[in-house]
């Protein structure tokens, strides 16, 4: 039995336009729930890549991130299966590219919506996470580091998978 504790690394965009930041609104076990564009890291891929293919995945707009916002640990409690989870999770700003309509998004989001900083702030009670919140506040502190802060060597890329 493996004992080892192993969080869960996610990558998450923090896209700002016009005063205005997308989040995503996806159906989760928990209802209906505002999210920054993120998901899990897969195998093979840099952080950035994953945030930009998770955020091209659930808004259909391309994505390239520019800079590391922060590096954020969270953990959630689901009290309906009694999952604890721990996240890891690293938020990227930088550059939208045109949405792309003919592309579909991905299964469970409902759509995406440009808020204000103030309607972010007044609808953390349907945040699926405190982190939404958390990566807007630094994005709007200025918080920025450079990306080559995350070094990934070129084994990730470039070996073949397990075999289980």
């Amino acid at each position: 039995m493996d004992l080892r504790w192993k969080p869960n690394v996610t990558v998450a965009a923090i896209i700002e336009k016009n005063g205005r930041y997308l989040l995503i609104e996806e159906n989760t076990l928990e209802g209906l729930r505002l999210n920054n564009p993120a998901g899990h890291l897969d195998p093979g891929e840099s952080p950035a890549e994953g945030c930009a293919r998770e955020t091209l995945e659930e808004t259909a707009h391309p994505f390239t991130p520019t800079a590391l916002v922060g590096i954020y640990l969270s953990r959630f409690q689901r009290p309906s299966t009694s999952e604890d989870i721990t996240y890891v999770r690293m938020a990227f700003c930088g550059e939208i590219g045109e949405h792309q309509p003919e592309l579909s998004l991905d299964e469970g989001i409902v759509r995406t919506l440009w808020m204000t900083p103030d309607e972010v702030r007044a609808s953390s009670d349907r945040h699926r996470s405190p982190l939404v919140l958390q990566c807007i506040e630094d994005h709007l502190a200025g918080q920025r580091f450079p990306l080559n802060v995350i070094y990934t060597d070129p084994a990730v890329g470039n070996l073949p998978p397990l075999q289980k």
